[in-house]
């Protein structure tokens, strides 16, 4: 019977284990459990004597400066974009809102240049001097009704502006585009009776 692997790893390293007498004993008289730990012996000193392996250069310090860079632009690009996305919802929300709510200078403007394209349509209208002329009974009824219309649209815009707001600023808008379409009418319906008369 010959020793096992763990006793001739027990022989090796001297020390006095339980039954490393016996062991001794049998390896001095067994050839090839002598000749197996021989080869043991010579196989840790052929280990002992190998170079102990080390990187030709510490690389430590560049792998730790590139990690400290690829976390850096990590948290770069997550501010890059979380900066785009406020910036975006910003644009979103001004966007959103002039459309939803129109801004109070593009109405007032709008309100402005309604009320001029008014006061040149009654300029056109005193041009064609219509009360000096002669016109048919259909004409007549028909410029009748618009100067009803533009008056009883003249008193409710005066009431409007009385109690103007800013709320009301869009009211007065539609108002006065009421009266400029009013106007047009009544100023197209001079204009084609009198070209009728100059015929």
């Amino acid at each position: 019977m010959h020793l096992r692997m763990d006793q001739l790893l027990a022989l090796r390293d001297a020390g006095s284990e339980p039954g490393s007498a016996e062991a001794r004993q049998h390896v001095a008289q067994c050839d090839e459990c002598a000749a197996e730990l021989e080869r043991l012996h010579q196989r840790v000193a052929r280990m002992r004597a190998l170079p102990a392996l080390r990187p030709s250069r510490d690389r430590f310090a560049e792998v730790a400066e590139r990690v400290r860079g690829e976390r850096r632009q990590a948290r770069l690009r997550r501010l890059g974009v979380g900066a785009l996305a406020l910036a975006a919802s910003l644009v979103l929300f001004v966007i959103g809102r002039d459309v939803l709510t129109p801004g109070v200078a593009r109405a007032s403007d709008q309100l402005t240049a309604t009320m001029a394209e008014s006061a040149a349509l009654e300029q056109a209208l005193q041009a064609l001097r219509p009360d000096q002329r002669v016109t048919d009974a259909y004409t007549a009824r028909v410029a009748a009704s618009l100067e009803d219309r533009i008056a009883d649209l003249d008193r409710r815009l005066s009431a409007a502006q009385a109690t103007a707001t800013g709320a009301t600023e869009t009211e007065l808008l539609s108002l006065w585009r009421e009266r400029v379409g009013l106007m047009d009418a009544l100023v197209d319906v001079h204009v084609t009776r009198a070209e009728q008369v100059g015929l």
